[in-house]
């Protein structure tokens, strides 16, 4: 069976130790997580956390179910199964001369990219859209030079009225 992408979204206990667990779970099963983002939800409570990895259908549904028997773990749901949106925040520093400022500028514009901050030698940019954008705004530097980049790895929601609170 082939591997493909999948965004998990799981609830979880605001409790020590919670993330340790999920990472364990995925680790003892030899799977990598390829990025992780958890945050607070409107309920102090509880945080959300965002995962993406590779496997195949079978094995995701294993994982799923493996983490809905965690004391910690509220909900969980494989959004790639569904219509969702997702996105991707990028900050980039680049080491830039007068002559590439204009270079810049202009790929800024066409991403819909912000600049950020800007100093006689760098420019910082902010970039938020889908994984293949972000991929792509990188791509399109060339022979920019790259001081420092930070991605937040991906982040997803339902689309529409379904809400990960209130499927249980």
């Amino acid at each position: 069976m082939d591997e493909k992408r999948h965004i998990i979204s799981i609830l979880v206990e605001n409790e020590f130790g919670s993330l340790s667990r999920i990472a364990g779970l995925f680790s003892a099963r030899g799977y990598n997580i390829h990025c992780l983002n958890v945050a607070p939800t409107n309920d102090e409570s509880i945080s959300r956390m965002t995962l993406v990895t590779f496997c195949n259908d079978q094995k995701i549904k294993q994982l799923a179910k493996q983490l809905d028997k965690l004391i910690d773990v509220v909900n969980v749901k494989d959004l790639t199964e569904e219509t969702h949106i997702e996105r991707e925040m990028l900050l980039l520093k680049l080491k830039c001369n007068k002559n590439q400022r204009d270079e810049i500028k202009r790929l800024t514009d066409i991403f819909r990219a912000r600049i950020i901050d800007v100093t006689d030698t760098t420019y910082t940019i902010e970039l938020t859209g889908a994984t293949e954008k972000i991929l792509a705004f990188i791509e399109s530097m060339g022979k920019i030079k790259i001081i420092e980049m930070v991605r937040s790895g991906t982040l997803g929601i339902s689309r529409g009225i379904d809400s990960l609170e209130n499927i249980k």
